[in-house]
């Protein structure tokens, strides 16, 4: 997309895992300076209306290994119906720009596979595409992503919690390291434990698990841009890779645009003037 404007574009962001809607507005903000409107959807389970384990903000965290998530029951529809109800609203803008990051990439595609007349470019940003492998988790466990860092931080069995449950508020300095290497290692430390507070703890776990099926007549035709994340640590730079090549050879009518992004899982924590600046162009 080209020259976009606050008359003619709208751009729809969708957070990853245990992000929420408010993470994003430091881009909007940037975007607003580049006259482009915006808007953030909260993924079921995500933002300040996410429910938490019941022990997560007592003393010592009381059933936080083993209590079930009340997120169990979400599912990848309940979560891509989010992302088209915020399409929807939007469409009276000419273009409508779908960004999804991380986990996020799911909900995104199944939203875009199922009214692609609502999308015209959909924005991966070191996101999960569903075009060569079904699942996250199947990207999320190859050896392409065999450096990715942060595999002691998830708590708990997934399966008996219905979720994949990360401790943003942990006490312990080492996994709190772990946690601002993974995802947030260009982002100041002052910043990091804001933006960690922010975190909820829970992540349904069919977000990472449940299956996304694209057609080519569908997602396949809809434009689309994948920025890489050159020092992602959360995903590495060569799984990223990997979901372009075989989405790209599995959908060959609409190849991605690829970009690259110094710096972090996460930049729009760290630097979000030069992500809105990279959306716009």
């Amino acid at each position: 997309m080209e020259n976009a404007s606050s008359t003619d574009t709208v751009f729809v962001f969708v957070h990853g895992a245990w992000h929420g809607s408010g993470q994003w507005a430091a881009t909007q903000r940037a975007l607003a300076g580049l006259g482009a409107a915006s808007v953030a959807v909260d993924l079921p389970g995500h933002g300040f209306d996410a429910p938490l384990p019941t022990g997560y903000l007592l003393p010592g965290q009381p059933g936080l290994l083993t209590e079930r998530s009340q997120l169990a029951a979400v599912t990848m529809d309940d979560c891509a119906e989010a992302v088209l109800s915020v399409l929807r609203q939007v469409r009276r803008h000419r273009t409508a720009v779908l960004v999804a990051h991380s986990a996020g990439g799911g909900p995104a595609s199944l939203a875009a596979e199922r009214a692609p007349e609502l999308v015209d470019r959909i924005v991966y940003l070191s996101a999960f595409v569903p075009g060569g492998r079904a699942r996250f988790s199947d990207y999320l466990g190859s050896p392409e992503n065999a450096s990715a860092l942060g595999r002691n931080l998830d708590l708990g069995d997934p399966e008996a919690l219905g979720a994949v449950r990360i401790n943003p508020l942990s006490p312990d300095p080492a996994y709190l390291d772990e946690l601002r290497e993974t995802h947030y290692h260009d982002t100041p430390l002052d910043r990091f434990d804001r933006w960690r507070s922010a975190l909820s703890p829970d992540l349904p776990l069919a977000i990472p698990t449940a299956p996304v099926t694209l057609t080519a007549t569908r997602w396949g035709r809809i434009p689309r841009t994948f920025l890489r994340c050159a020092e992602d640590r959360a995903l590495a730079p060569a799984a990223q890779d990997l979901m372009i090549a075989e989405a790209d050879r599995a959908f060959p009518r609409s190849p991605f645009t690829v970009r690259t992004l110094p710096g972090s899982h996460t930049p729009f924590a760290a630097r979000p003037g030069e992500l809105a600046t990279v959306l716009v162009s």
